[in-house]
Formats: C-alpha cells, sequence, structure tokens
C-alpha cells in the first residue's frame, strides 16, 4: 500500500481509501468496491495484484451493519474516489459492489469501464442504463441461478461481455480474477 487518504464526500463526509501501486506500466487506475460490510479487508489481494499494472484504490463503503444509507450517497462516495483516482478510471465490484458500481455508470459518474462479479440481478431488480463497457464475471462452480443471472445482465447492457473463470464459486481466488481484470483495464489505454 502506497498510501492512505481521505476524500470528501458531496454530502461532506470523509471516505478512507488506500492507494496500492503506481502501475508498472502507468495503466488505468482501478476503484474496488467491496461487496459487503468490512469486505473492502477482501479486495486488499486482488488489489495488491492488480497494482503491478495498476494504480488501485480500495474504500472504506459507508452504510453497512445496522444503519443504512441511500444508494445516493454511496454513488457519491465512489463519485470522490474516482475523482482522486483521476480521469479514465475503471471500477470493479463483487457482489452488491457491483450493483454499486453500475448503479454509478448509470448514474453518470464519469467511470471508463465496469467490471462486475456476480453482482445480485436475479430478474427482479431493474438493470441500470450503462453506457461504459462492462465486463461481467462468474465462477463456473458457482450455482446455476447465479450463472445465469451474470448471462442475462450481460444481455440486457449494451456493452457489455460476459466471462466465466472455471472452477470458481463466489469466492473468487484474486490471483484467478486479477489477470481477467487486468486485461480488460488494459484494453482502455488501447
Amino acid at each position: 500500500m502506497d498510501e492512505v487518504k481521505t476524500v470528501v464526500s458531496r454530502d461532506g463526509t470523509p471516505i478512507a481509501y488506500a492507494r496500492y501501486g503506481a502501475g508498472a506500466a502507468g495503466g488505468p487506475a482501478v476503484v474496488l468496491v467491496g461487496g459487503g460490510p468490512g469486505a473492502d479487508g477482501g479486495e486488499v489481494p486482488l488489489a495488491r495484484l492488480l497494482a503491478r499494472s495498476h494504480p488501485v484504490y480500495v474504500y472504506d463503503r459507508r452504510g453497512h451493519g445496522g444503519s443504512g444509507y441511500a444508494i445516493e450517497r454511496e454513488v457519491e462516495d465512489l463519485a470522490a474516489v474516482l475523482a482522486a483516482a483521476g480521469p479514465g478510471a475503471a471500477v470493479h465490484g463483487t457482489g452488491t459492489g457491483g450493483v454499486l458500481a453500475l448503479a454509478a455508470a448509470a448514474a453518470g459518474v464519469p467511470v471508463t469501464a465496469v467490471s462486475v462479479f456476480e453482482p445480485p440481478y436475479d430478474g427482479l431488480r431493474p438493470v441500470p442504463e450503462v453506457h461504459a463497457r462492462v465486463l461481467v464475471v462468474d465462477g463456473g462452480a458457482s450455482p446455476a441461478p447465479v450463472r445465469r443471472a451474470a448471462r442475462e445482465l450481460t444481455a440486457r447492457l449494451p456493452r457489455a461481455r460476459h466471462r466465466t473463470l472455471t472452477g470458481q464459486t463466489h469466492e473468487v481466488a484474486p490471483h484467478v480474477l486479477a489477470p481477467v481484470l487486468a486485461e480488460f483495464v488494459a484494453e482502455l489505454a488501447e
């Protein structure tokens, strides 16, 4: 980890984030959005792997646990972290972090591309209108309804593609996911 800083969200709330690596090739920055309470710690191994080729930002999501916040506040938080990451940044979200990443892109937060791993879209949740490039990833050993939802989400997003990681479950191994994300993000620089 290179540094820990805070940014101020639109409503004045400080949001802590950690920055990992400058990226060997100085590629586009990647902001990782954890999936649940305390999930930011689970993003650290992935951040360290991605930091070999891209600057990576991991931040503390607010509103988990007993107190909640409207999705709009979380979108503003992500926007503040993306501003710190600089222009051309991509976002990757796991689980509900993927839902937030897509919501932010649909709300007009400037993001070059969005990657999501098994976001909980079940056909009942409305799919946001996202015009950024999207990579929807699932685990080949995840339950069939999760994998089906990932394919359906891909079909409903205009600039999306789908990838299945053989042998992976919702607890995806960072060393398996990292090269897929690095390749997707590297395409942004081309």
